[in-house]
């Protein structure tokens, strides 16, 4: 079962945590840093209180006094919290909060760059296509608004798309939902019991590793190579684990941009079945292939019990918040009444806004992928002309980049970039379990100028990584503050 949040942790258990390579003078420092890591990492979450200074020095073998220098430096940075007659606890600086759940902005009131959230402004072409739908307003107005398995009319229009792609499918067999997200939770509880075993790869989206982890259930990862997925390790990790539910990601793959070819999808649906476990295709980004090729067999079509979840979100805007379920008949009924303990329904408006759009909107589609291949490609070019030690696939298709960085430093980069105005998701964010701290997610949803004013910014930060040295644990108010 997932394990709920530590409300304290031992010293044994931060040692382990802590340890991996000598301490490096300053000592208090290089200490501080590595907590403040596990902090921004996720790793030490906000509100655990850390063993006192006694313990800790006795375990890491360490004197009291460098324990209480390395608390002071992480109180004066805002990682660390104390609270008189209780002990010190971990604590997340606001300004400093990269949410998982929380999608950022372009940009920010205090003039930041948030590169933390995979979506971009409407396409052209979204306003023709609501005032399309306001036409038929009235007709949504004479009915109750509640549609529990979500407007006929959106489910009719993608029946249609899931059948032309190669998985026949009816009306029936889809709920609409309030976006991705929101399928993924009606399809976790509606399927999962306590102590379920699911399996995800790793990396993989952030927000649904929280999901999952917000249910009673164990979660695992299956290593994504980077050349893709591997169906004999696969099969493999699904012999070990034995999980009730397989999440995948075969189109566009977030964040890595992986597109599953099409020789081995029947491959990895056999290793699923095999397994005895139930796949879950998250096909958010589907529709996002960016230089061309033929489309690809969905992967439920090789899986008769699979479960589809996908979103209009990324293929035309966020702002539409309408998803759906496309699941086996027996299903449909027990994924509503699980749905109906969360919310009603998604908005009757906009579901009649994506059926138009599903139906009539290859146009505004085609407009958003121009859009995309170019911002892609300028990204791409000034992290190459400006990181030459950055390494980089250009993917076939998504909305991100996934870097890899020369140090393990993404942790560490994300919380400088912040003092230099933009934000960035660090990679350790999108796995399972544990690792990523050489990776970077990066987005390419914003316009050119945007995207370049954000890697100048970056630029600097990554030249604070290299120069600043393990240790310098600083606050944006105080930059002076306990460099090495």
């Amino acid at each position: 079962m997932t394990s709920m949040a530590l409300r304290s942790i031992s010293a044994a258990q931060l040692r382990e945590r802590l340890v991996g390579t000598p301490l490096t003078t300053p000592v208090y420092a290089d200490l501080a840093e590595r907590v403040r890591l596990l902090v921004v990492d996720g790793r030490l979450g906000g509100g655990v209180r850390l063993p006192s200074e006694r313990e800790l020095a006795e375990s890491l073998s360490l004197s009291r006094s460098t324990i209480a220098a390395a608390y002071e430096a992480l109180r004066t940075a805002g990682y660390l919290q104390a609270r008189r007659g209780a002990g010190n606890f971990a604590t997340i600086p606001h300004a400093r909060v990269v949410s998982t759940h929380l999608p950022g902005p372009l940009g920010e009131e205090d003039g930041s760059i948030g590169m933390t959230c995979a979506s971009g402004s409407a396409p052209a072409g979204l306003a023709a296509a609501y005032a399309g739908a306001a036409a038929r307003l009235p007709e949504l107005l004479a009915s109750t608004g509640y549609l529990p398995d979500g407007l006929l009319d959106l489910r009719v229009a993608l029946a249609g798309w899931f059948t032309a792609r190669g998985l026949p499918t009816d009306p029936g067999q889809l709920v609409v939902t309030n976006g991705a997200l929101s399928a993924l939770n009606v399809v976790a509880r509606c399927l999962l019991v306590p102590g379920d075993r699911v399996l995800a790869e790793t990396p993989t989206y952030s927000n649904a590793i929280e999901a999952l982890r917000a249910q009673p259930i164990r979660l695992a990862g299956y290593p994504l190579p980077a050349s893709g997925w591997d169906p004999v390790e696969l099969e493999q990790t699904l012999g070990q684990v034995r999980p009730a539910l397989s999440y995948l990601v075969p189109d566009f793959h977030n964040p890595t941009g992986a597109w599953m070819s099409e020789e081995l999808r029947p491959q990895v649906a056999g290793a699923v079945r095999r397994a005895g476990s139930r796949l879950l295709v998250d096909e958010t980004l589907v529709e996002l292939a960016l230089d061309g090729g033929a489309p690809r067999t969905p992967l439920a079509a090789y899986a008769p019990g699979a479960v589809t979840i996908g979103s209009a979100s990324k293929a035309f805007w966020s702002g539409l918040r309408i998803g759906w379920i496309r699941a086996p008949h027996d299903l449909v009924r027990p994924l509503i009444e699980t749905r109906a303990a969360m919310d009603l329904g998604a908005a009757p408006f906009e579901q009649l806004v994506v059926a138009g759009l599903l139906t009539d909107g290859a146009h505004v589609l085609a407009e958003q992928r121009t859009r995309l291949r170019r911002q892609r490609d300028h990204l791409a070019g000034r992290l190459r002309a400006t990181f030459p030690t950055w390494t980089f696939t250009v993917p076939a298709g998504g909305l991100t980049l996934w870097v890899q960085l020369p140090d393990e430093a993404s942790s560490r980069l994300a919380g400088l970039a912040h003092d230099h105005g933009v934000l960035v998701t660090p990679g350790p964010r999108f796995h399972v379990d544990g690792g990523g701290e050489r990776h970077l997610r990066l987005p390419f949803t914003a316009g050119e100028a945007v995207l370049t004013e954000a890697v100048r910014r970056l630029e600097h930060a990554w030249a604070d990584v290299q120069t600043r040295r393990p240790g310098g644990v600083r606050r944006r108010s105080d930059p002076l503050a306990l460099s090495a």
